[in-house]
């Protein structure tokens, strides 16, 4: 019997697109290239969301690596504005999540991300539904380590086996299997298709 249903964040209920702020704000291409390397595709990012790095220290560390005081300042605000344009709601997944919590599931989230969206979360669609929410930068482990799951369950009182994992990344379904917990890999981002399987879920059991 499946009770809860678990969301990964990025690429999933929002949209991501990594370089967009680079975009918007470096309009040399060598420079916005650099830039975009430098911050977004940095093992300080990884770091972030593994919550061992302050921001303050991944900014340091990431403009160290540019080459001009103008590179480093678009660094720094690409860095401080990201969240802002980066990120673009799903609508369509916010109504999937208003009708998997009408029916009574519990709605959690689980996510690889830096202690940035602590304070502005709010912004997923769908989000007065859910009933726990867990940044991998809070626990200092991402996905699919096993701890990261792990924390999943233990901090709201969660049953694998009760649990059904939606994320877009294959490898990080398999990380919940490891650990009792089924899932679905969205990587199509095909929300009927993903509503559609959805449905079958405890065929002939409602929900108690």
């Amino acid at each position: 019997m499946i009770k809860n249903i678990v969301f990964d964040m990025g690429r999933v209920l929002v949209d991501y697109e990594g370089d967009r702020v680079c975009r918007i704000f470096i309009e040399d291409e060598a420079e916005r290239k650099a830039v975009t390397a430098t911050v977004f595709e940095s093992q300080e990012w990884l770091f972030l969301d593994m919550g061992l790095l302050t921001e303050e220290e991944a900014l340091k560390r990431m403009q160290a690596r540019l080459e001009t005081d103008h590179a480093k300042e678009m660094a720094a605000l690409c860095f401080n504005h990201w969240h802002e344009y980066n990120m673009q709601p799903r609508e369509d997944m916010g109504d999937l999540v208003r009708e998997l919590k009408s029916r009574g599931y519990g709605i959690y989230l689980c996510s690889n991300a830096s202690v940035r969206l602590l304070s502005c979360y709010q912004m997923i669609p769908g989000i007065d539904c859910f009933d726990g929410i867990l940044f991998s930068a809070e626990v200092k482990c991402i996905k699919p380590q096993k701890e990261m799951y792990l924390h999943l369950f233990e901090r709201f009182h969660l049953k694998p086996e009760e649990c059904f994992f939606i994320d877009d990344l294959p490898m990080n379904i398999e990380g919940g299997k490891a650990c009792g917990m089924d899932g679905y890999c969205f990587a199509d981002g095909d929300v009927e298709r993903l509503r559609e399987f959805l449905s079958h879920l405890n065929e002939g059991q409602p929900l108690t």
